[in-house]
């Protein structure tokens, strides 16, 4: 594990930074409480179960998980969340849904594009801020997003309810 970190950092961070970046890495992973380390590894498992399952982007899951299991604030979360997501998001799902021919590789490259330049500018507009304020914002898109996904489950029952039933298969 420890080289898997080794080796990703030695990817992103610059020459000069590298050996602080790595020493840091060694410190934390010295320092962690077998019982923290379990509990990582089991919410990592957990997460990376839930994107091959619902294709969600982890972060949904991960970032409250870290707030109220670890304790971390919101900036904290969110960037290691990130981090966290980088390197692995989905490569092993991704592999199974191309053979399976269910990739819209325009669509990714396009969207990729413009995540981008998104997270880019979302990063400046969410660092000022505080954090009780950030995760308040969360917590709205988290409710927005199952209210809509909801309504939209209760609409389609209704639907199938008035011309008979359709297979989920």
């Amino acid at each position: 594990m420890l080289q898997l970190v080794q080796g990703w950092l030695l990817f992103t961070t610059r020459k000069e930074k590298m050996d602080g970046a790595l020493q840091a890495v060694r410190v934390i992973f010295r320092r962690a409480p077998i019982s923290m380390t379990l509990i990582v590894l089991l919410l990592g498992l957990g997460v990376g179960v839930m994107v091959g399952l619902l294709g969600i982007g982890g972060g949904v899951v991960l970032v409250p998980a870290m707030v109220y299991l670890l304790k971390m604030d919101q900036h904290l979360a969110q960037g290691t969340s990130l981090f966290i997501l980088l390197p692995p998001i989905g490569l092993g799902a991704l592999r199974e849904y191309w053979k399976q021919g269910q990739v819209d590789l325009r669509a990714g490259i396009l969207c990729v594009l413009g995540m981008l330049l998104g997270a880019y500018g979302g990063s400046l507009v969410a660092l000022p801020m505080r954090s009780r304020k950030l995760e308040g914002l969360f917590g709205c898109f988290l409710m927005l997003a199952a209210v809509l996904l909801w309504r939209k489950a209760w609409l389609e029952g209704k639907t199938m309810e008035g011309g008979g039933r359709k297979s989920d298969a």
